[in-house]
């Protein structure tokens, strides 16, 4: 699903929406999709982490995305591309490859593997979680994956958009699913 949501921050942009299954040793989340924001930062990305702050998406960090299929099982997390750009694949193995760059926004739901499949040398992204939760990394096994899922159910939906505020399409789009 596609939706145009033109505002601030960014002024023209499309939100698009990314739903994946659970296969095997990654959860996904059974109930949320992923949500892509190209170009909502186009004029300021590299103020990505102070956006998201500013909207309540706290305790977060500016580095890359690992190179092997993780997750987190206990909150949802923003990644801003603040430089660069990247293939990031998201879902697993039999997820989806999506291509980001400086600007674009992507919203991960509790329990979405991704990881970075190639990235140019001065890749950078922001990333956060709603309230400035403690984050846990998990990873492809069935250990974690067991551990995982209880966990996931119990994530609250976060009180804003970490681009957008509390008026912003992410709760929105989370609420209509």
């Amino acid at each position: 699903m596609t939706f145009s949501e033109p505002s601030q921050p960014g002024a023209d942009h499309s939100i698009e929406t990314l739903y994946f299954k659970a296969d095997g040793l990654l959860p996904n989340n059974p109930e949320l999709p992923a949500v892509l924001y190209t170009d909502a930062l186009q004029d300021k990305p590299e103020n990505a982490e102070q956006i998201f702050n500013s909207n309540g998406w706290l305790n977060s960090w500016v580095n890359g995305v690992f190179s092997y299929h993780h997750y987190h099982s206990n909150a949802h997390e923003v990644l801003g591309v603040m430089s660069g750009s990247a293939s990031l694949q998201l879902g697993g193995d039999s997820g989806r490859t999506v291509q980001v760059s400086a600007g674009d926004v992507l919203v991960l739901p509790a329990g979405t593997a991704h990881k970075r499949l190639s990235a140019t040398q001065d890749f950078r992204v922001a990333g956060a979680y709603p309230g400035g939760a403690d984050y846990n990394t998990r990873r492809a096994t069935p250990a974690d994956l067991e551990a995982a899922l209880p966990e996931i159910a119990r994530v609250p939906l976060p009180e804003s958009d970490p681009v957008y505020g509390k008026a912003g399409p992410l709760l929105r789009i989370w609420r209509a699913d």
